[in-house]
């Protein structure tokens, strides 16, 4: 029996672009279908058009389209035959994908409007959760935290995506295993995936031993395209890796995401506690909800099994119960947790270990137990 174009196509609806997540057929990636019969069966040609020229993903898509065709029956040989979109098919391919910046221009007025574009996030029916990860200082582990508990939430099946916001010190892309940049497609940003994650990072746009020297207009911008210009697609967590303290990034973020909530890291030292007790009380000014506190490096587990407080203890749960919020978990220091972020090989792929179970237990208590419907609301002392 003979193949047909209609056959093929049928078998490459399914075939999903790596980093777009939609059906090549519906990106218009398909350019051709040529079949060609031979003894015993048929040989087919694919043209598929990639988003970009040196599509960082392209043995990705042939793997795909390979195997797709492969499996119908008659099919004796595949080919591929590689082009790149032309830039008024990337511009229709971001319309369709991520809407057109001017038909939206000045639709959002007030809170969650960022230089006349929409923040889908602030849009009271986004079905998105937004989790601020703030501390009062740095070095209490926040980064680590994001990282862990937004893979954790992946693991759990959620579309998980991270902004990280600590502009100065932006440490995401490494802690969760991103080996690549964005991908830039009609100035839609396509942001990398690692363990399920997707994140956008001031680190894909720097150099990684210079620092940024921006004043607080640039950063504000920085993070509006952050918010806007990538092609988040409906995640159900937007987590954001704040930087340490009160400053513009966290008053910006609080503009641009009214909706969000605030969970606070802290070390069992009460001086750590102090200090992260003012990042909550910035959220409460800000009227953004403080939903947990999470204490990291709460304890260490030496060969004879015995744990050591090697940072005093109590500091989580002081602050949590000073703002009348849960202690959402406590955070054990062990060498893995720490080799996981330096090598991009996050302890909560493995929820068999001490630290990577704790974090699988925080990510169901943030899914269930603080469910929208059921999120506590802090009542904070005025000071």
């Amino acid at each position: 029996m003979s193949i047909t174009e209609d056959q093929v196509l049928q078998v490459l609806q399914p075939v999903e672009d790596p980093e777009l997540h939609r059906s090549i057929v519906d990106l218009g990636m398909v350019r051709h279908v040529n079949i060609q019969p031979v003894d015993g069966g048929s040989t087919v040609d694919v043209g598929v058009d990639l988003t970009i020229a040196g599509c960082p993903l392209r043995a990705e898509i042939d793997r795909r389209v390979t195997e797709a065709v492969t499996a119908l029956d008659g099919v004796t040989g595949v080919s591929i035959d590689f082009g790149v979109m032309t830039d008024e098919q990337r511009e229709a391919l971001r319309k369709q994908l991520h809407g057109d910046p001017s038909a939206t221009a000045g639709s959002q007025q007030g809170h969650g409007h960022a230089e006349g574009r929409a923040i889908p996030f602030a849009d009271p029916d986004n079905r998105t959760r937004v989790l601020l990860v703030a501390s009062g200082k740095g070095g209490v582990g926040k980064s680590s935290v994001t990282t862990n508990l937004s893979v954790a939430l992946a693991n759990r099946g959620s579309k998980v995506a991270v902004v990280d916001a600590d502009v100065w010190g932006f440490s995401i892309p490494r802690m969760l295993g991103v080996d690549r940049n964005p991908v830039i497609i009609d100035e839609m940003i396509v942001p990398p995936e690692a363990n399920g994650v997707r994140c956008i990072s001031m680190g894909f746009f720097v150099e990684e031993n210079q620092p940024v020297i921006w004043r607080g207009p640039m950063l504000h911008k920085a993070l509006e395209q952050f918010l806007t210009d990538v092609f988040w697609d409906e995640p159900d967590y937007l987590i954001v890796d704040l930087p340490p303290g009160t400053g513009d990034i966290a008053l910006s973020l609080a503009q641009f995401l009214p909706r969000a909530e605030l969970l606070v890291v802290t070390t069992p030292q009460p001086a750590a506690q102090k200090v992260a007790q003012r990042a909550a009380y910035m959220a409460h000014k800000v009227h953004i909800t403080v939903s947990g506190v999470i204490e990291n490096m709460s304890w260490f587990t030496g060969d004879d099994g015995k744990r050591y407080e090697l940072f005093g203890s109590g500091g989580g749960e002081v602050l949590a119960d000073e703002l009348g919020v849960p202690l959402l978990a406590k955070v054990p220091l062990v060498p893995e947790l720490r080799e996981g972020g330096d090598m991009g090989n996050p302890i909560a792929v493995r929820p068999d270990t001490e630290a990577g179970a704790v974090f699988a237990q925080l990510a169901e208590r943030v899914d269930v137990e603080l469910a929208p419907r059921k999120r506590y609301r802090s009542e904070l002392k005025v000071i």
